[in-house]
């Protein structure tokens, strides 16, 4: 049979348990920040729930928790037992929210906030934030999480759900967030990231639309880069719509 992961099950149990253990810091470190008073988004409506960055940290959290999780049923049952269901249906689970939920959703992240930045990091990290988030925070939730899902991605191979279903699963996701963006400023008046402040309902349209759009090409960034690291195993099947 094809393998489906490059690393002995206690070992990559450990690394599981490692990366589980650094989200959970991270967001804990996010939580206890003291001068958190400071911070103009922490305080207003929303708070912290507010920011994609926030809920991309928890759902790499939960992620990588139930990578732990189903890590530890395979080693606890035989293999046998473990073609009778459950383990199964948590290996199943596990690869769905990979590659429908925290690949792509993470890879943006990365790639708009990084992208923003450095045209001009006050539509979307402003100075200020500096004497708020340390530095090495700032890059725990922005930077650190795509090594980490490059890392998962080439341990262990995840079977892709039909383009139809991957994608569509997806879009709901980035249609409940945008729905709640929107909600924060009916509610509060202020929207989310400062860029969109600087946009004209025209251009607003625009740019959530096209950040939206985006996440079907990172669904099949994902796709694309499970198939070149595993086409090799025979065990990773394109997946046809």
């Amino acid at each position: 049979m094809a393998a489906s992961t490059r690393l002995g099950p206690k070992v990559l149990l450990l690394v599981h348990l490692g990366v589980f253990s650094w989200y959970l810091f991270t967001i804990w470190s996010n939580c206890s920040l003291q001068t958190a008073d400071r911070h103009p988004g922490l305080r207003s409506y929303g708070g912290r729930w507010k920011y994609l960055t926030f809920i991309n940290l928890v759902m790499h959290a939960v992620f990588f928790g139930l990578c732990v999780l189903v890590d530890a049923v395979h080693s606890a049952v035989s293999v046998k037992q473990s073609r009778s269901g459950t383990p199964l249906n948590l290996s199943r689970a596990r690869d769905f929210y990979f590659t429908v939920l925290a690949f792509p959703v993470g890879t943006f992240v990365f790639v708009s906030f990084w992208t923003l930045y450095t045209y001009d990091r006050e539509l979307v990290y402003p100075k200020l934030l500096d004497e708020i988030i340390p530095i090495w925070l700032n890059h725990a939730m922005h930077t650190v999480i795509m090594p980490l899902l490059l890392l998962q991605m080439f341990l262990q191979n995840h079977r892709y759900p039909s383009r139809t279903a991957g994608i569509f699963s997806l879009a709901v996701f980035v249609a409940l967030y945008l729905s709640w963006v929107l909600w924060v400023h009916h509610a509060s008046g202020i929207w989310v990231y400062p860029i969109m402040a600087h946009l004209s309902p025209v251009g607003l349209c625009v740019f959530l639309g096209g950040a939206s759009l985006s996440m079907a090409p990172l669904y099949l960034l994902g796709e694309k880069l499970s198939l070149m690291m595993w086409s090799s195993t025979g065990n990773q099947k394109k997946k046809k719509k």
